[in-house]
């Protein structure tokens, strides 16, 4: 069997921690209302760090975890919906920041299911390409750029923040599935408006007749999302499972997107798995789309809950909409 092992991981939070408390000063809500909903109680927003300075800082953590020389990592894979530029890309800002000389760089785009994504690639490229010796993923967000603070609904759920791992090619037990909606792709958007040429007959930007949020900022149909959420991250990951014969109850960690603890909550019912099973940082880190897995990662394994040898799921899902789960032993 062809799989990865995870050399070292690394995250980072911003410097303000706004709690539930704080979120009612600027809008209708109250932390009763928030927790009970989500079981958010507070979140990390950046205080003007960009993506890729914190992203830098997570790999570094990874890096040094890994134990590795950063001229020896062959590829980074930045995986972000909040880059700081059109280009360049946040992958290879990192790449610089780490000296990662001798790496190549870009960044994949797959919403909160970015980090899963990510990790398959990777592996992809680990397995067709023997002279690759280390791969460094990096997931990095700055939601608070998108997120409109008039609104309730959508505000409190998101945070900032990032992580990392460093993998290599391993003959560990490894699956992956993933999977994509895009009919559903309207209930889950940020729109980037236009820019205008001197050429343009209309000042009209036609995204399609399903996107009508009138603003740039994340529009989210919530019982939408949450349908297709519910659904999407237990069957990602028993798909997973299903293609090399594993049972889920034979999964140590899941350790998936950090979108509500009540999504997470129904996954485990719908897969008959204990929620004792499933790692969650949510409550004091809320939504960081990609990052959120990343660095739930991290913080496990830095406080010992995973060990090595244990069979892990990262299982996502997001924008797009997107789905999917990796399997792999730790």
């Amino acid at each position: 069997m062809f799989g990865i092992n995870i050399l070292g991981t690394g995250s980072y939070s911003p410097t303000l921690n706004i709690t539930n408390d704080d979120m009612s000063k600027i809008v209708e809500t109250s932390d009763e209302w928030i927790s009970t909903r989500t079981g958010i109680k507070s979140r990390f927003l950046s205080d003007g760090e960009s993506a890729w300075q914190m992203g830098a800082k997570a790999a570094k953590k990874a890096i040094e975890a890994a134990g590795i020389d950063p001229a020896d990592i062959s590829l980074v894979i930045g995986s972000t919906v909040t880059g700081d530029f059109y280009t360049p890309s946040l992958a290879c800002l990192v790449q610089n920041a780490v000296g990662a000389v001798n790496a190549a760089a870009f960044d994949l785009n797959a919403a909160c299911s970015g980090f899963a994504y990510s990790v398959d690639t990777a592996k992809r490229f680990l397995q067709t390409d023997d002279s690759l010796k280390y791969v460094l993923i990096v997931s990095s967000e700055v939601l608070s750029r998108f997120v409109d603070f008039t609104d309730r609904a959508t505000c409190v759920l998101f945070g900032d923040g990032a992580g990392a791992v460093v993998i290599e090619r391993s003959e560990k037990l490894y699956t992956s599935f993933l999977g994509s909606d895009g009919t559903g792709a309207h209930f889950l958007y940020a729109k980037r408006f236009f820019d205008r040429h001197p050429f343009r007959t209309t000042e009209a930007d036609d995204y399609g007749e399903d996107f009508t949020s009138a603003n740039q900022f994340l529009f989210q149909d919530g019982k939408e999302v949450y349908k297709f959420a519910t659904k999407a991250l237990p069957s990602a990951a028993s798909a997973a499972a299903e293609k090399i014969g594993l049972d889920v109850a034979d999964i140590d960690w899941f350790i998936p997107h950090q979108a509500n603890v009540r999504i997470i909550e129904t996954a485990a019912k719908n897969l008959g798995v204990s929620m004792d099973k499933f790692i969650v940082t949510l409550d004091r880190h809320g939504n960081t789309s990609s990052a959120s897995i990343p660095t739930a990662l991290d913080e496990a394994v830095r406080d010992g809950r995973v060990k090595k040898g244990q069979k892990i799921c990262l299982v996502g899902f997001g924008a797009g909409l997107t789905y999917g789960a990796v399997i792999c032993e730790y």
